[in-house]
């Protein structure tokens, strides 16, 4: 028998087998996964009555809340795009993500109200702006009232197609222009059943939504944790104290973090002010992380800790350092050095490390390579980007740009992206080595090292390193740090000290285009291809 598959499955299924269970928990309101399957269907019937069409793209302007989880469902349901948006773009970057997109409907929170007007003037192809979480006279009407005029309907999955695209997400831009990532109903639900059966657990689980849900649904986890039955727990904004208050007060069994999620946690002055013990397993992904970072995390929280990997345009986990069988660490140091690593493909798709040439570099954790994916989780294509797709095949296999190292058990051990290598005098650098030898440093609440151009060299490391409030360094200071760490070709030969918190992306990630520019424009950098 062959169904089409598609993600609104996993919403029938826990409204079937836990529909009076608490399901979604947000701020003081808890919903059944019956309530919510019904929430969703009204949201679904609500858009088919008001006109939106099998393919038209809904936007959303939201931070992590109930009503933009419903959209994961409700607007998939009827058939139509979810668009969530990265709340923390300017407006002429939204003005340009929402004019190629073409989309037809806009939800917003109140908190976005005041950028309503612009938007209005300035994105023609945007019909209805709903107001999400209050009246605001920039709406045209308000979530609520919109789904109080639906119906509580079950989709009919039976003829939906499978190959449809389900959702589209633009990337953070953070390494250049955002590309839209096309993922159909068949990839998200191949996605949903890998994570669910490889980086989940049972039915007793609750889940932080700790990572943004515009970012690749937040480490695909709404799809997985509703397919198992989860209890999920909303986190409208992350601030350490908040995130600690709910692990205690819901007893949330997992979440999923970026390494500066992680840090700003071990750095909170309330750290050890609330139980956590609760907590069985904490997901680290979307930027490298160390294994001091996944230690310290470990001791804290007194948790599994394990590093992942993946991209937008992989729906998006690929690999997950989750323990395998045939890999047995010596010791502590070995054990958390593995579980730091992107770690090993879970099921539904295949990974490689290769050449320029599309050769298999040696297995030997030092020859460094392409990342390459293909599988099951891989997205449609960029939307209206032929060319960009086609930019990052060869043949089914996906480029991500990020380069690694592998070994026989196919553990992978990302280095760089390929734009953030530094080449110095013909040597290859991994600013991410680099960053992660400087953040050892105790005084070190965060850095970024990139490329500065060099008349001898042709480009050599600079790093710029946030400081712990009250901590002094200088520079000698960190290199008789970093003599025993780094090779003395790998270390910055400049450094800038400071208090103030790097630019980084909607989802916590650094973004080293930006400070790279500083020091580039005018000059022309060769990158590898």
């Amino acid at each position: 028998m062959l169904l089409p598959l598609t993600p609104v499955r996993f919403l029938d299924r826990a409204a079937d087998l836990y529909g009076k269970k608490t399901g979604v928990i947000c701020g003081d309101r808890r919903f059944t996964y019956g309530e919510f399957a019904a929430r969703c269907g009204r949201l679904s019937s609500a858009l088919k009555s008001g006109g939106i069409r099998p393919g038209d793209r809904v936007a959303y302007l939201s931070f992590n809340t109930h009503r933009l989880l419903e959209g994961y469902y409700g607007v998939v349901q009827a058939r139509a795009i979810v668009m969530p948006l990265n709340v923390r773009l300017t407006p002429s970057e939204l003005i340009a993500i929402l004019n190629h997109a073409e989309a037809r409907i806009l939800f917003f929170e109140t908190d976005f109200a005041s950028l309503v007007e612009q938007l209005r003037r300035e994105c023609p192809s945007i019909e209805r702006f709903v107001a999400l979480d209050a009246a605001v006279k920039q709406a045209d009407a308000l979530y609520e009232d919109l789904l109080s005029a639906g119906e509580p309907e079950r989709a009919n999955f039976l003829d939906y197609d499978e190959h449809a695209i389900a959702e589209l997400f633009y990337t953070s831009g953070s390494t250049g222009t955002p590309k839209g990532v096309t993922l159909s109903h068949r990839t998200l639900y191949l996605h949903g059943l890998s994570v669910a059966g490889s980086v989940s657990g049972g039915d007793t689980e609750v889940e932080l939504h700790t990572i943004p849900l515009f970012h690749a649904n937040g480490w695909g986890r709404p799809q997985a944790c509703t397919l198992n039955g989860l209890t999920q727990v909303m986190v409208r904004r992350f601030e350490p104290s908040t995130v600690f208050r709910l692990i205690q007060d819901e007893g949330a069994t997992t979440m999923s973090l970026v390494p500066t999620m992680g840090n700003a946690l071990l750095n909170a002055p309330d750290l050890k002010a609330y139980d956590f013990s609760s907590l069985q397993v904490i997901h680290v992904g979307g930027a490298a992380a160390s294994p001091e970072l996944i230690e310290r995390l470990s001791i804290a929280f007194d948790c599994d800790v394990r590093a992942g990997y993946g991209l937008t345009e992989t729906s998006p986990v690929v690999t997950s350092a989750r323990r395998k069988g045939t890999v047995h660490y010596k010791n502590d140091r070995e054990k958390y050095t593995r579980q730091s690593m992107a770690g090993w493909p879970i099921p539904g798709v295949e990974v490689r490390v290769v050449d320029p040439l599309m050769k298999d570099v040696p297995r030997d954790m030092e020859s460094i390579g392409e990342v390459v994916i293909r599988g099951d989780h891989v997205m449609e294509g960029y939307y209206r980007d032929p060319e960009g797709t086609a930019a990052v095949m060869t043949g089914e296999w996906f480029h991500t740009g990020d380069m690694a190292v592998w070994d026989e058990e196919t553990y992978l051990h990302i280095v760089d992206r390929k734009k953030d290598i530094i080449i110095s005098g013909g040597e290859n650098i991994s600013s991410i080595e680099v960053e992660k030898a400087i953040s050892a440093h105790p005084s070190v609440f965060e850095c970024a090292v990139v490329a500065a151009p060099d008349e001898k060299w042709g480009e050599i490391p600079v790093a710029l390193v946030t400081l712990k409030p009250g901590h002094i360094l200088t520079t000698e200071e960190m290199r008789t740090f970093l003599e025993d760490r780094l090779a003395k070709f790998k270390q910055p030969r400049a450094f800038e000290f400071t208090y103030e918190p790097l630019p980084k992306t909607g989802t916590g990630k650094i973004v080293k285009r930006a400070i790279r520019d500083r020091f580039w424009t005018g000059r022309t950098r060769m990158v590898q291809g």
